[in-house]
């Protein structure tokens, strides 16, 4: 609980009480490895919050092929958030590509500290604008640039996630084949 305090403390400040309240509709739970915290085709009803592990936000495309969009690691918020606002089914799965710790909240209990807690919505918007201008920062470069730049661009991103995580993840999420992943990896190590 307490890497869940301090995270949100970077974008507010909160008394005691507060705390004690948030602590209070916060529940620990593990995700087995391969397991979903939120799958497309359903609303998503939950914020999490990562305290130990990897969690991957995926789709399938039109050809039926896996597409990795982001991993998400310790000390990070996880929901899909369009479809927890608007309550709408999501199109992505959030996934633990490792066994992962996480602190939740339920929908209604996130919705009662948005209506009690003084500040908590404008705490929750920065936590917010933050993850998405992390999100595009993190795909911008990688849309333009050769296969190796991205793979480098993506080390320099996620620095505590490539020996972690399946390479086919890697490679989906930089939208090369295994092998090429493979041949880059040698290349430059």
């Amino acid at each position: 609980m307490k890497e869940l305090i301090e995270y949100i403390l970077q974008f507010g400040s909160l008394n005691p009480q507060q705390i004690a309240l948030i602590s209070s509709k916060a529940t620990e739970v593990e995700i087995k490895k391969d397991a979903y915290f939120s799958e497309a085709g359903k609303i998503a009803r939950e914020v999490g919050f990562v305290i130990d592990g990897i969690v991957r936000v995926c789709y399938y495309n039109n050809k039926g092929e896996e597409i990795t969009k982001y991993f998400i690691d310790e000390n990070n918020l996880v929901v899909d958030l369009e479809s927890f606002d608007n309550e709408i089914c999501s199109s992505s799965y959030v996934q633990a590509i490792t066994d992962c710790k996480l602190i939740v909240f339920s929908r209604k209990d996130w919705l009662e500290l948005l209506d009690t807690i003084l500040g908590w919505e404008t705490i929750v918007h920065k936590i917010t604008s933050k993850a998405l201008r992390q999100k595009v920062e993190r795909r911008s470069p990688l849309v333009s640039e050769d296969a190796t730049t991205r793979y480098l661009k993506f080390l320099e991103i996620y620095p505590n996630v490539v020996n972690r995580i399946p390479l086919s993840y890697v490679a989906s999420y930089l939208g090369v084949t295994q092998s090429s992943l493979s041949r880059i990896r040698k290349n430059i190590s």
